[in-house]
């Protein structure tokens, strides 16, 4: 006897990655697809899969990757020339990489920290 499986339903992640490139990644974000290409945004370009795939929607607006603590409102993946890359010096006692400032405006947390990449 055959076993069939039954059909697929339809995704419950409001946002996921769904394919990555040399040039970036796309996400699926509530049936829109996105690109995110890595000239824009340079800190996910080394990420490991996994952790680039660990992807939130904490608001309608707002994209929360925890394993690289990495915030971005969704208005800087569709407009990023309206969010210029502002490098941000780590401190003295640290070594001395640039490292790229975050695109959106400070969001609202309750549980996890505020810093950002």
């Amino acid at each position: 006897m055959k076993m069939k499986s039954a059909a697929r339903g339809s995704s419950t992640s409001q946002v996921e990655v769904t394919n990555v490139s040399t040039h970036g990644f796309w996400l699926l974000l509530k049936g829109d697809e996105l690109f995110v290409p890595f000239a824009d945004f340079p800190w996910f370009r080394s990420a490991p899969i996994g952790k680039l795939v660990d992807v939130e929607l904490p608001a309608p607006q707002h994209l929360y990757w925890p394993e690289l603590d990495v915030d971005l409102d969704i208005d800087s993946i569709l407009h990023p020339e309206k969010y210029p890359l502002v490098a941000v010096m780590p401190p003295k006692s640290a070594p001395a990489t640039p490292r790229p400032a975050r695109r959106s405006a400070p969001q609202p947390r309750t549980t996890r920290s505020t810093h950002h990449a």
